[in-house]
């Protein structure tokens, strides 16, 4: 029996080769917290974390209770009654490809440099419909930590034997040379297409969306003492595969913000109740969109599909086809397109982000083209 109304997520904690994890402790009221190998919680999520060399059925995918109190995956769910919960497909489209990955994230170091494959790679040349196109809102820094930042590029690409051999010779000095520091703050966002390397730096928490795979070309291959394993490395090609992932097309300094910063745009005004703004929308990518929504009183909207939503500030209520829910900082949960109906109300501020799946064409794929 399939439950109605707002779905509530535990915490959905996933094993990472970085360290990190202590504001989630936090967020779940441990009384011991502290920075591990566990350093993001996986919201909503239909797809399993990708580890070689680390055996766990299932690690990643996120589990419910259905009507009649069973545990069940939360991807089986949502196929009962795909309608309801997502909405009418089209284009033959699977319930994967219908909701984004959604994480929190808490980074203690900076993370490996990573570049994951666009969509359309993915589907030529990897055999899957998702690439992994990702995207930042900045929801807090640590304590001590200056000078917060982002590396997206390159903006000084190498040549492609270049960094060929930089990566062999694990040449970090020279690679984060390619890239200028992006600074950034609580209530940034960054989208970052798939094909451009990056990295983040230490002391960030930040809601992550993306594609819903776990795609990665991890091109260094240590940090803080943990070496990735080489089947990790490549997504288990050779490095000239790993090489063709790469945007080496440069985003000099003076256009880091108009390709990779986004502006949030108001979509709905409700007056003195709040409003609604669009923090990513299908003209940035067709992968997902973001939306954001500040509630001072009580707001009341049409939505088409089901989303994934996250409270980022405040308390409050949201009422989903008859049935009531309280919300509260940091609760993440599941809003079924049901009637097609929602009502957000809090006595102060609530904000809520709202996180959907991508735009597809008639064939069913996501619309070919790439932000760059």
């Amino acid at each position: 029996m399939a439950p109605k109304g707002i779905i509530k997520f535990e915490p959905n904690r996933v094993w990472r080769t970085y360290r990190g994890g202590m504001f989630l402790d936090r967020m779940e009221g441990k009384t011991t917290v502290e920075d591990s190998h566990f350093p993001e919680d996986w919201i909503g999520s239909l797809v399993e974390a990708r580890n070689p060399g680390r055996n766990r059925d299932e690690e990643g995918l996120t589990y419910v209770q259905d009507g009649s109190g069973e545990r069940i995956a939360f991807r089986d769910l949502l196929g009962q009654e795909e309608d309801y919960y997502l909405g009418p497909s089209s284009g033959g489209r699977s319930v994967r490809d219908r909701l984004p990955l959604v994480k929190y994230l808490d980074s203690a170091t900076r993370l490996h440099f990573q570049v994951h494959p666009t969509a359309a790679f993915a589907r030529e040349r990897l055999g899957s419909n998702r690439g992994k196109t990702e995207a930042y809102v900045i929801l807090a820094i640590r304590d001590g930590v200056e000078n917060p930042y982002v590396y997206a590029g390159f903006q000084r690409p190498p040549g492609r034997e270049d960094l060929k051999r930089w990566i062999l010779d694990q040449n970090i000095e020279a690679i984060e040379k390619c890239f200028t520091p992006i600074p950034v703050k609580p209530g940034d966002v960054l989208l970052i297409p798939g094909g451009r390397p990056h990295a983040l730096g230490e002391g960030i928490l930040m809601l992550e969306i993306m594609e819903a795979s776990d795609l990665a070309v991890r091109f260094e291959f240590e940090r803080d003492g943990f070496v990735i394993p080489e089947e990790a490395r490549f997504m288990g090609r050779d490095i000239e595969m790993a090489l063709d992932v790469f945007n080496l097309e440069p985003v000099e300094d003076d256009r880091i913000n108009a390709v990779f910063r986004c502006a949030p745009k108001i979509l709905q005004s409700f007056g003195s109740n709040g409003r609604l703004e669009e923090l990513i929308g299908h003209d940035r990518t067709p992968c997902f969109a973001v939306r954001r929504n500040i509630v001072s009183g009580t707001i009341e909207k049409t939505i088409d599909e089901g989303f994934i939503g996250i409270v980022t500030d405040g308390e409050g209520t949201v009422v989903q086809d008859g049935f009531a829910t309280p919300l509260k900082r940091w609760d993440r949960f599941f809003c079924p397109r049901g009637e097609g109906r929602l009502q957000y109300s809090s006595r102060k501020t609530m904000t809520v982000i709202e996180c959907r799946g991508g735009k597809f064409n008639h064939r069913g794929h996501r619309e070919h083209r790439e932000n760059h």
